[in-house]
């Protein structure tokens, strides 16, 4: 495989960035790379960003997700941006909540390449999560920009905060129910 035209850092714990002028190019060899960084990370996932700035008006990245990673529900409502996943591997489930914190079959998707399930276009406004429900789960996401720490994302009030003790049995909880609802196996990961 040929050297990709463009370098890889690390900006973050949690993230890395193509250093490219023209283009980038997703490869197999990238979400592979992705997927061993979210395998290694102690929060299981990992991004990969092709925007240059935290202030550029389109975001676009590899998000690459193990099992057991917690994504708290979420909106992005002010201000308001529409947000789409595109499956690249494995397998990710998709909630969009009601205000209560439920939800029922026809608030759940699974995306999957290989079963014909490949995109999901979330508007703005709606409380969701996604899960990894297999390893090496990536999917590359697109959303507006730009990002701000302190508006990005409205979590959730039903849901426990990232790292309180409580948002593991929160998350069992959400894809056991996911899985029935969805009549899947039971998760492998405790």
């Amino acid at each position: 495989m040929a050297k990709p035209p463009y370098a890889l850092r690390r900006i973050s714990p949690l993230a890395t960035q193509s250093d490219h002028d023209r283009f980038a190019v997703a490869d197999a060899a990238l979400v592979a790379q992705k997927c061993r960084d979210a395998a290694a990370n102690p929060r299981r996932r990992e991004i990969h960003c092709f925007h240059a700035a935290d202030a550029a008006t389109l975001h676009r990245m590899i998000n690459a997700l193990q099992p057991g990673t917690y994504v708290r529900p979420h909106r992005h409502l002010t201000p308001p941006k529409d947000e789409a996943f595109v499956a690249l591997t494995g397998k990710m489930g998709f909630v969009c909540f009601k205000d209560d914190g439920s939800f029922d079959r026809e608030d759940c998707a699974i995306l999957d390449a290989a079963a014909g399930s490949y995109a999901v276009d979330a508007l703005a406004g709606g409380w969701h999560c996604v899960m990894a429900l297999v390893p090496d789960t990536a999917v590359f996401e697109v959303k507006p920009g730009p990002y701000s720490p302190i508006s990005d994302k409205d979590f959730a009030p039903f849901a426990p905060a990232d790292g309180d003790p409580a948002a593991r049995d929160y998350l069992r909880g959400v894809e056991d129910r996911f899985r029935e609802l969805l009549g899947l196996p039971p998760r492998e990961w405790e």
